[in-house]
């Protein structure tokens, strides 16, 4: 499915809306002079549309639409994203230092807790690795594939563009193996620890709290989210700020094709991690839930299962490292099929490169609201029972929910077109779609929202608090 959308995307790109007309749409670049251009711009409102444009229409189209303001650099633009990148960077070096406080088994007296810790990592570590290694063939393998066929069915520049596929399709695939692999590594890390803090320091005499162990939990758990976030803004906007530069600002269409190997790549890994991942962790828990449960008798989870080492690992490679990958997949697809529908509408682009960069500046603003609304679970609402700790997670879903939706309306104001010539005024053409920037607004508050509603109802049939 999420291929799917990168396919349709592209599509939309190379369709044209009714009112297009190459003969003005390249003017909407290069207007210099004033005078000149107010003579061009009303031959273009004939053109487009079935009735004559007013005076006020005509004159508010440069204002709000900036139709003849110069394009500010792309990297002024690309760099919001990018800086709320490095805001997740910096954000997650400092849950590594939080992390890195909590107490380990050895240190509460429970040294067996690190001993097993230790297995559980070595053999997620070894899973992933042979695992890797595989995928590294079939990517450089498919790579190699998409420059074939790129570089014989292009004609013009065909080198460059097969090029600068292949490398966009691997430069996805190695990010979305990197948020696995460094949402796993942390996640093992964080086991042994949280269950120091959930047993408290026997030696010294302190207690242990569910309070302790979620903090060290959500800790853990928020470095995957805030890097496979970090990775793809950083990402995306870097190849989109390199593919700008080699084919130029102009010829967005093109520049969003080569993009859209970045969500493919990351598509690619996402699917063999998560199927892989999964399988292993089914066999590995049917697996010991046999040999321990129906043959030995013991207890589930019992250390004197070997299998349960292979259980514990199948649950890192496959719920940690699979879904970091799956995560960054749909992030990554998700951003790409978005950016290839604005580059489809000449009034996006000609809108200059914040409406254009519209979906990652709202990414971008996501990540400062997550890392707000991550507080409120480790600082401003302590867990003292067992049915708390459903709650935190509720409020953090709800906290996030309600912040962000000022903040996407916010952008969609600043940021997208208001008004236009012919027959969309007041908004802007998709296509053949007249949208606006309330209607922008209200697709991501309807997602958001969405979201947030499917978690309480799925919560709620699935909880046994009810």
């Amino acid at each position: 499915m999420q291929i799917s959308l990168l396919i349709a995307a592209v599509a939309a790109v190379a369709a044209e809306p009714p009112w297009y007309q190459k003969t003005w749409y390249p003017y909407l670049f290069d207007c210099s002079d004033s005078a000149d251009w107010r003579d061009q711009y009303d031959s273009a409102c004939s053109a487009h549309s079935a009735n004559e444009c007013d005076v006020e229409t005509r004159s508010a189209c440069p204002q709000t639409c900036g139709l003849c303001t110069p394009s500010s650099p792309k990297m002024v633009i690309a760099t919001p994203p990018i800086m709320a990148a490095a805001v997740a960077f910096l954000f997650i070096a400092y849950l590594y230092v939080r992390i890195d406080a909590f107490p380990t088994g050895a240190e509460v007296g429970l040294a067996r807790v690190d001993e097993l810790s230790l297995k559980i990592k070595s053999g997620a570590r070894q899973f992933l690795e042979t695992e890797y290694a595989y995928l590294a063939v079939f990517v450089v393998g498919l790579a190699l594939t998409l420059f074939f066929l790129f570089y014989l069915t292009e004609d013009e520049n065909a080198y460059t563009i097969a090029l600068s596929v292949s490398l966009s399709f691997v430069t996805g695939a190695t990010l979305s193996a990197s948020a696995g692999w460094w949402g796993m590594m942390v996640a093992t890390d964080g086991n042994a620890k949280t269950t120091a803090a959930c047993a408290g320091d026997r030696a010294n005499g302190v207690p242990g709290s569910l309070n302790a162990g979620l903090n060290v939990a959500f800790s853990t758990g928020a470095v995957m989210g805030f890097a496979v976030v970090g990775l793809g803004l950083a990402g995306v906007s870097t190849a989109y700020v390199v593919l700008c530069s080699i084919y130029g600002d102009d010829d967005q269409a093109l520049v969003m094709q080569c993009l859209a190997g970045f969500g493919f790549g990351a598509s690619s890994i996402a699917l063999f991690a998560r199927v892989a991942g999964g399988i292993y962790t089914k066999a590995a828990d049917v697996g010991a839930d046999l040999v321990g449960k129906v043959e030995a008798g013991i207890d589930e989870d019992d250390p004197h299962n070997p299998a349960v080492i292979a259980d514990n690992v199948g649950d890192n490679v496959g719920d940690v490292a699979g879904m970091g990958s799956d995560l960054f997949g749909s992030f990554g697809e998700a951003s790409c099929a978005a950016l290839l529908v604005g580059a489809s509408s000449p009034m996006i682009v000609a809108a200059g490169w914040g409406a254009l960069m519209f979906p990652l500046t709202v990414s971008g603003v996501g990540i400062v609201v997550c890392l707000i609304t991550n507080f409120v679970a480790t600082g401003l609402s302590p867990v003292r029972k067992e049915a708390d700790i459903e709650r935190v997670l509720k409020t953090q879903l709800l906290v996030s929910s309600l912040l962000m939706t000022p903040c996407v309306y916010g952008l969609a104001v600043a940021l997208l077109p208001s008004a236009t010539c012919g027959g969309c005024t007041g908004g802007f053409y998709i296509g053949s779609i007249c949208s606006s920037r309330i209607n922008a607004f209200l697709c991501v508050a309807f997602g958001l929202w969405g979201g947030c509603l499917i978690g309480f109802v799925t919560e709620y049939y699935t909880s046994f608090s009810y």
